[in-house]
């Protein structure tokens, strides 16, 4: 495994933001850290992005502990993060040769390093353009060209298709996909979207700090099974007490919805609206979603 978290714990104060969080990543895999604002996904992209220590356990990348070994962690990894780090004045060209300087890259090998993920990333004809012209699509590659001129073995990415449109977006996952595919990089992201979610290999999901839910998202989804049935009412409280009252099932209230696990939910919607006529506001029936599996697993919203 090229990433390993084991009993990972960080507070701030008397706050709890990492609770003995423990994984691994393979390499060449897409995993993802998926959870609400508070989860804990920032503070464990941090780590791994040697910005902060943990307070206790270790995490280590291709075998080099962050914590006791930074320098040989960095070298390792590429980092993307949610915030801008291009500098908007340069040339997208001027940007990367900055940054190869600060690994140590010159002269002919920069140019060769600056080219082929220039290149690669779409950005081939677009190297001398200042960054501010550019689309947020194409500063995001701009952005993974950085994290990649050094040849990392692990690529970080924090929230990295905030604020892109859904084409760009799709995009942005085409190149990742084809760096994993050809090049065996390793990615580890941050993320709160679900249809970003569903495309990694695997995902580790976070809230209040502590892991509830681990495997590919197939796997978490399997773990409810048929359909989910989301309605509104008048008072959701007492309207679910009395579906569990009526009904051999369990009903949670989210976000002033009722939200119900069922095998087979057409007829059991039919079965509700016989129960109780008029009370129902508005219903409507999905199979499970990641933020299905989330709700089962902590009662709270994703976002």
């Amino acid at each position: 495994m090229i990433v390993r978290v084991e009993r990972l714990t960080h507070r701030y104060g008397e706050r709890i933001a990492l609770a003995e969080v423990s994984f691994s990543v393979g390499q060449g895999e897409i995993f993802g850290l998926l959870g609400p604002n508070g989860g804990g996904k920032s503070t464990l992209f941090r780590i791994l992005s040697t910005l902060q220590a943990p307070n206790e356990g270790t995490a280590t990348v291709a075998g080099f502990d962050v914590r006791q070994q930074p320098d040989e962690v960095r070298r390792r990894i590429g980092v993307v993060f949610q915030s801008q780090s291009l500098d908007k004045k340069l040339t997208v060209d001027e940007n990367l040769v900055a940054q190869g300087h600060m690994y140590g890259l010159s002269g002919a090998r920069l140019r060769e390093r600056i080219a082929l993920v220039a290149e690669r990333l779409g950005l081939g004809q677009r190297r001398a353009d200042i960054v501010e012209t550019l689309s947020g699509g194409l500063r995001r590659r701009a952005e993974i060209a950085k994290g990649l001129l050094h040849e990392p073995q692990v690529l970080l990415m924090d929230e990295a298709s905030t604020g892109l449109d859904p084409r760009a977006r799709r995009e942005l996952w085409e190149y990742v996909n084809e760096l994993r595919t050809r090049d065996g990089l390793t990615v580890v992201l941050t993320s709160h979207i679900l249809d970003e979610a569903d495309r990694c290999d695997r995902l580790l999901l976070l809230h209040e700090g502590r892991v509830v839910g681990e495997g590919s998202p197939g796997e978490l989804k399997a773990r409810i099974g048929g359909d989910v049935v989301v309605l509104e009412a008048a008072d959701t409280d007492s309207f679910a007490t009395r579906i569990a009252q009526r009904f051999p099932v369990q009903p949670k209230t989210v976000d002033g919805e009722v939200r119900i696990e069922v095998p087979a939910g057409h007829r059991f919607i039919s079965e509700l609206f016989e129960a109780f006529p008029g009370e129902i506001q508005a219903i409507s029936l999905h199979k499970p979603t990641l933020e299905d599996v989330f709700v089962r697993e902590t009662g709270a919203p994703l976002c």
